[in-house]
């Protein structure tokens, strides 16, 4: 979320290509960024349990400024493999730690209900910020080109890591955390704690369902690195493709901002709802007509509601006090299935991705429901 809020985000891939890399070093420096993030997906979880998740978000500000520092100073492929495994944990630190921190957060004021709210807020928010982004990062590399834009959003990531250095960081105990008189109660070690998340995640049935829900919807969203390929193969105008991606993201935004309301609808509501992104954006492929991204703007709006509505659920459905740890094991499992739908998209493009995921619309509802 905040990759996309700092001007470099719409440009690093020309920044690569102005330095004389290909499409195949492009694709491997995304491979890093990617396999770094899956690696450390959970044991990050385990240290902001551990240690800090305020510190986590902090640490994750600085490290995204440092990949985009050593960018500027080292262009080329090493300095770019570099960044992205320095950014590539500074994500895996916030993962996790942001969700845990926010419900907690809102736990400790008595409103962990209005989790699904605010984070439909947050996300909302990071979605937006990227119309100002891709502003200022015109206007910034007209005026000093990638040095500028680079060393703007050095700031910009500093500056997000000052801001977390003053957000509250409780932590309630869990259901079995409650000391008694002659016992040891300690903390648990970090390997100890890396082990109650997991286990909570794959032993009890109701975080179990979460998880898998949290995994598909979540990986679902890789297909947005397809929009672009998909209004240029509907004939649409180059010069038109940025303002369409930004309508679908404000799109996003908007429905991300409405989960709140739609997060005490019943499970089959959102089943239902996914479904209908699917069936859309199943149309907009049979039409492959620049049109067609009307319906992609609408099926991405209704999904954000329901992606903010599954993630709510996982925090519900957490009781232990391993809970950044549990997040990121679903989020390890979102990029596995982000993997999955790329496969599936080289094999048969939106068709395909469309006809995988139906049962997943279908099945929906009996994991929001705890498995039951």
């Amino acid at each position: 979320m905040l990759a996309d809020a700092v001007p470099l985000y719409p440009l690093y891939a020309l920044l690569f290509a102005a330095n004389g890399l290909d499409d195949a070093q492009i694709s491997a420096l995304l491979l890093i960024w990617g396999a770094v993030g899956i690696v450390a997906e959970v044991p990050s979880g385990a240290v902001a349990d551990r240690f800090s998740r305020r510190g986590c978000l902090v640490v994750a500000g600085v490290l995204q400024a440092a990949a985009f520092g050593v960018w500027i100073a080292f262009p080329g492929f090493a300095g770019y493999a570099a960044g992205f495994v320095v950014w590539g944990l500074g994500g895996a630190l916030q993962s996790g730690a942001q969700e845990a921190l926010l419900h907690d957060g809102l736990a400790a004021l008595d409103a962990a209900g209005h989790y699904a709210r605010v984070q439909g807020w947050v996300t909302a928010a990071g979605l937006a910020a990227q119309v100002p982004a891709a502003v200022a990062a015109t206007a910034l590399y007209a005026a000093g080109g990638f040095g500028l834009v680079g060393a703007v959003s050095v700031g910009v990531a500093l500056g997000t890591a000052l801001l977390a250095v003053r957000l509250p960081d409780p932590r309630p105990p869990g259901p079995d955390e409650v000391p008694t008189d002659g016992e040891d109660d300690a903390e648990p070690g970090y390997l100890e704690t890396l082990r109650q998340g997991v286990r909570e995640a794959a032993a009890v049935p109701a975080v179990r369902a979460a998880v898998v829900a949290v995994a598909v919807v979540g990986g679902f969203d890789a297909i947005e690195e397809y929009f672009p390929l998909l209004a240029a193969g509907w004939t649409v105008p180059v010069d038109l493709v940025p303002p369409a991606m930004l309508g679908i993201s404000l799109a996003g935004a908007l429905g991300a901002a409405a989960a709140g309301a739609a997060a005490r609808l019943p499970a089959l509501v959102h089943a239902a709802l996914f479904a209908t992104v699917l069936l859309l954006l199943g149309a907009a492929a049979a039409l492959a007509q620049p049109p067609g991204l009307v319906l992609v703007t609408v099926a991405y709006g209704l999904y954000r509601v329901v992606l903010v509505v599954v993630d709510a659920r996982l925090q519900e459905a957490i009781t232990g006090p391993a809970r950044a740890t549990v997040t990121s094991v679903a989020g390890f499992a979102v990029e596995v299935g982000g993997l999955a739908l790329f496969g599936v998209w080289a094999l048969g493009g939106l068709p395909a991705v469309v006809l995988v995921w139906l049962p997943a619309a279908v099945a929906l509802r009996w994991w929001l429901r705890g498995g039951r």
